[in-house]
C-alpha cells in the first residue's frame, strides 16, 4: 500500500474539520428554518414539504452525482463543488423576505449536499480501510456535530441580540469560507485517498466499474427507506414547539444544538459498536424513530424536547453507522454509485413521509404518531425477516457487516 502525504486518520480528522465548519453554516440555519418559514408566511404543510424537499433534494440528486463519483478523478471536484453551493446560498437567506426565494435558497444549499456527499463518503471508505470504516464515518460525524451544535447557538445569539434572521445568515458566512480553506488544503495534501487502499483494490482514477450492486445492498436500501418514511423533520417538529408551548423563537436553535451534541455522541457509540457486531446494531432505529411522534408532537414542552432529543440519537446513527454500511456491502468501483442509489431512496422516502406526516399532523396529532408507529414497525419486520447481515457479498465470503 502506498503512503500518502497525511495518515488516514489525519485525513479523516481533516475532513471532520471542514464538515464542522460547514455544519455551523447549514444547520445554523436548518436549526430555524421552521420558523424562518412561517415568519414568511408558510403553513405547517408548507415548512414540512420544504423541509422534507430539501432533505429529498440533498438526497434524490445522488443518483447523478453518486454515478459520477465511480470516477476518483472527479472525486475532488465534486466534493469542492457541493460545499461552495452550500456556503453560498446559507447567508443569501439573509438578504431575502420573499417565501419563494427562501424555499429556492434552502434547495441550492441541499443540492450542494448531494454534489458533495457520495464524493466525500467513497474517499472517506478509503481512508475507512486503515482505521476501521465504522470508526472513520463516527469520528467524522461527530466532528461534524460539533459544528451542528456551534452554528444553532450563534443564531440563537443573533436572534437574541437582533430579532431578526437575516444578521444571523450573514454571519455564517465566516465560517463557510474557513471550511473552502480547508477543503483546499486536504485536496493539496492528498491528491487520491485510493492510496490508503491496497493497490490491487484500486480502480484507475478515469474507470467507472458497472458491476451490478449486490442483493445485500437493496435488501438494506428497502429497510432504510422504510425508517426514513416514518421519520418526521426537526422543521416539523421545531414548528410544532414554537406553535403549541409559545416558547421563545430563539430557544429553537438551543434545542436543535442539545440534539446535535445527542447525534455526536450517538455516532461515535454506534460507530464503534458497528466494527464490533456489524449491521445488526441498526435494529434500534425503527425502535427508537417510532418515539419521536410520541413524544415530540405532545402538547408537553419537556417531552417534546425529549423527542427532539431521540431524533438526535437517530440522526447519530443514521449519519454514520448507515454510511459505513453501505461501504462494506459494495465494492469501490461502485461505492460513488451505490451512496448515490441509497440515498437517493432514503431521500424519495423521507419526502413522501414528510408530507404524510404534514398531512396527518395537521388533521389529528394522534393519527399522525399511529402512522409513524406502523410504518416503523414495517421496517422491523423487514430487518428481522430479510435480514440483510446475513448475506453474502459479491465474491461469496461472509461481509464484515455480518462480524
Amino acid at each position: 500500500m502506498r503512503r500518502p502525504p497525511l495518515t488516514a486518520m489525519r485525513f479523516v480528522v481533516g475532513f471532520g474539520v471542514v464538515s464542522a465548519l460547514a455544519d455551523i453554516v447549514y444547520e445554523g440555519a436548518r436549526s430555524v428554518y421552521g420558523p424562518f418559514l412561517a415568519s414568511l408566511g408558510a403553513t405547517a404543510l408548507v415548512v414540512s414539504v420544504i423541509t422534507g424537499g430539501g432533505e429529498a433534494v440533498a438526497l434524490v440528486a445522488r443518483l447523478l452525482f453518486g454515478r459520477l463519483a465511480d470516477t476518483r478523478s472527479r472525486r475532488w471536484a465534486l466534493a469542492i463543488t457541493g460545499y461552495a453551493l452550500t456556503v453560498i446560498a446559507v447567508p443569501f437567506l439573509g438578504l431575502t423576505t420573499a417565501l419563494w426565494m427562501a424555499c429556492a435558497l434552502i434547495l441550492i444549499e441541499r443540492l450542494g449536499k448531494a454534489v458533495r456527499s457520495p464524493a466525500k463518503d467513497a474517499m472517506l471508505a478509503q481512508a475507512g480501510n486503515v482505521t476501521g470504516r465504522g470508526w472513520a464515518f463516527a469520528v467524522h460525524e461527530a466532528m461534524d456535530q460539533v459544528g451542528a451544535f456551534i452554528g444553532p447557538l450563534l443564531i440563537a445569539a443573533s436572534l437574541a441580540l437582533t430579532a431578526a434572521y437575516g444578521p444571523g445568515f450573514l454571519l455564517l458566512a465566516v465560517p463557510g469560507v474557513a471550511a473552502m480553506a480547508v477543503l483546499l488544503y486536504l485536496r493539496r495534501r492528498v491528491p487520491d485517498p485510493a492510496e490508503y487502499e491496497p493497490i490491487d483494490e484500486i480502480q484507475p482514477a478515469g474507470v467507472a466499474s458497472r458491476e451490478p450492486l449486490p442483493r445485500a445492498f437493496w435488501v438494506y436500501a428497502a429497510f432504510t427507506a422504510l425508517t426514513m418514511a416514518g421519520f418526521a423533520t426537526f422543521g416539523l417538529l421545531s414548528f410544532h414547539l414554537v406553535e403549541t408551548s409559545g416558547i421563545a423563537v430563539a430557544w429553537v436553535p438551543v434545542v436543535y444544538a442539545v440534539a446535535m451534541g445527542v447525534d455526536a455522541v450517538a455516532a461515535l457509540l454506534s460507530g464503534r459498536w458497528y466494527d464490533r457486531i456489524g449491521i445488526r446494531g441498526l435494529i434500534a432505529i425503527p425502535i427508537l424513530a417510532a418515539t419521536i411522534p410520541w413524544l415530540g408532537f405532545s402538547s408537553s414542552t419537556a417531552l417534546v424536547i425529549a423527542g427532539m432529543v431521540a431524533w438526535g440519537v437517530v440522526m447519530g446513527i443514521q449519519e454514520s453507522t448507515m454510511r459505513a454500511a453501505v461501504a462494506d456491502l459494495v465494492p469501490d468501483s461502485r461505492r460513488g454509485s451505490a451512496y448515490g442509489i441509497f440515498t437517493a431512496v432514503y431521500g424519495l422516502a423521507w419526502l413522501g413521509g414528510s408530507v404524510v406526516i404534514g398531512v396527518t399532523y395537521e388533521r389529528s396529532l394522534v393519527l399522525c404518531a399511529v402512522v409513524v408507529t406502523v410504518v416503523q414497525a414495517l421496517a422491523l419486520a423487514v430487518f428481522l425477516l430479510a435480514r440483510p447481515h446475513r448475506h453474502h457479498d459479491r465474491d461469496g465470503r461472509r461481509n464484515r457487516t455480518s462480524a
